[in-house]
């Protein structure tokens, strides 16, 4: 009997921490998000790990990089971008963790129509040694469609 609860408890606190991390990492990826929606590159590079990729037309590799490439995201008439967490999944180990969730990038153009671009987004994040995480690799791919109320609602 005792060896069933030491078992149960064992998985119990492993659930815990991983429902923990879990929460960290969506925390973190919300956070990330609005450094983009606040315009705020220097509080975007924070979030990248120096090994980072991300992956777009090419692959553009470590903080310095990225931000160049995310430039136009921090021009004050630049297109605005958001996303939001939906699944969010920690390794056992605790030490990689998978965010994905839909964005939108909204966009004016010279005329000052302004259009909507929906797509999904894929963020790998790694434990550091401080405990905090940083995204390591990430890329995004664009929808066929607007996606369904519900997600969209994440963003509102």
């Amino acid at each position: 009997m005792k060896s069933r609860f030491l078992v149960f408890l064992c998985l119990a606190i492993t659930s815990n921490t991983m429902a923990d991390a879990a929460d960290d990492v969506r925390a973190q990826e919300i956070r990330f998000s609005q450094s983009v929606e606040t315009r705020n590159p220097e509080s975007f590079k924070e979030f990248i790990d120096a090994d980072a990729r991300f992956v777009g037309d090419g692959v553009n590799r470590g903080p310095e990089a990225v931000a160049t490439a995310w430039s136009a995201f921090f021009a004050e008439d630049g297109p605005r971008i958001k996303w939001r967490p939906q699944i969010v999944e920690v390794l056992e180990d605790g030490t990689l963790a998978l965010s994905r969730g839909p964005y939108k990038m909204t966009v004016t153009d010279d005329a000052g129509t302004v259009s909507e671009h929906w797509g999904t987004f894929n963020s790998v994040w790694r434990l550091q040694e401080d405990g905090s995480w940083k995204v390591v690799f990430d890329a995004g791919s664009p929808a066929a469609a607007a996606p369904a109320k519900e997600v969209q609602a994440l963003l509102d």
